[in-house]
């Protein structure tokens, strides 16, 4: 529906004065604080419109207006501009994230912390789906006389490690040439080729050669089945029971909901690039009927891959939030192209 100028500047009025009291806004509020030269009656009659065509709900009879789920999305779609993030805050997301710079787990753990922390709301991030992803390089780093460790990268910027234990004593010689003789057949295949077939061919490959192997081998195969599982992070779920804006019920909804992992890979699969909000009822779960979720994809390698996301109530500040994960996003998209780049 198309609205008028005036009514689109009394309907976002009322929803940021709603997002930063909790109160029904009335028309007094609304002339004092807009810059508009109009009568508290023709205001009046402005809000009984935005009413009547569901941007707005009247919670009492002679109260003042609060806005419709419909109402959140006209303000968002038409009116919220991701803002410039003061200095502190981008240092402390930038110092923070640079502390976690060469594991892509970590990293994704921190920025969840750090989201919820700055939104006081609960946060999830997804590592990448390796479901397409390739295998980038393999890296054998000794950590002792008969031990060492397997290192994957792969094409998403995942990095998976393995230690295993050899019966002989190892070497920077023995690691390089078998590193470089792995790298040689296993860089560009798909993570879900590295099957136990696979890599009985691979062994055979290698002559007798490959009875000083078996460690090696397996310890690729085992780091490779852990990159399968889809990885995701969960932050401030308790937060939302002591959130303004939200019942305990929808909390306790929200927080059951995001205790299984399942529930957010679903949630998140059909998220494109750019932020998206997904408010009460635009969500297919019924457990967020009265929540609102937040999310945006950070890229690898200018390649759209996981999510950043905030779940909360449905008067959240959205200007905040939007700022906060796009400029988290940036941060976590320049840390793993990099790792992936090295």
């Amino acid at each position: 529906m198309n609205l008028a100028p005036r009514k689109q500047k009394i309907l976002a009025a009322i929803v940021e004065n709603y997002i930063e009291t909790g109160e029904p806004v009335g028309s007094k509020t609304l002339l004092d604080q807009m810059d508009i030269s109009v009568s508290s009656a023709t205001i009046r009659n402005e809000m009984s419109d935005l009413t009547n065509r569901g941007y707005l709900i009247q919670p009492h009879t002679s109260a003042g207006r609060i806005p419709s789920q419909i109402g959140y999305r006209f303000y968002i779609d038409n009116f919220l501009k991701i803002q410039n993030l003061n200095e502190r805050i981008k240092e402390y997301i930038d110092s923070n994230l640079e502390a976690k710079a060469k594991d892509p787990e970590n990293i994704l753990e921190t920025a969840c912390k750090i989201i919820s922390e700055l939104t006081d709301l609960a946060a999830v991030t997804t590592a990448p789906s390796e479901t397409d992803s390739r295998i980038m390089r393999l890296k054998f780093v000794q950590t002792g006389r008969y031990t060492a460790m397997a290192v994957i990268v792969t094409s998403t910027g995942m990095v998976k490690n393995k230690l295993f234990r050899c019966e002989y004593i190892l070497n920077d010689e023995i690691l390089s040439v078998f590193e470089k003789a792995l790298n040689e057949r296993i860089a560009g295949m798909k993570t879900t080729e590295l099957t136990q077939p696979n890599i009985q061919t691979i062994a055979a490959s290698f002559g007798e050669l490959s009875l000083l192997m078996p460690s090696f081998l397996t310890a690729i195969k085992e780091t490779a089945e852990t990159i399968e599982k889809v990885n995701t992070n969960v932050s401030g779920q308790i937060k939302l029971l002591f959130t303004p804006g939200i019942d305990f019920d929808t909390a306790r909804n929200l927080v059951a909901f995001l205790s299984v992992e399942e529930n957010i890979s679903k949630l998140f699969e059909n998220i494109g690039t750019g932020i998206h909000s997904i408010i009460g009822r635009e969500n297919i779960v019924p457990q967020l009927f009265k929540s609102s979720v937040v999310a945006t994809r950070y890229e690898i390698e200018n390649q759209p891959a996981g999510i950043l996301a905030v779940l909360g109530p449905i008067r959240m500040n959205y200007k905040t939030v939007y700022s906060i994960l796009d400029y988290t996003a940036g941060a976590v998209s320049e840390y793993l192209s990099e790792i992936v780049r090295i």
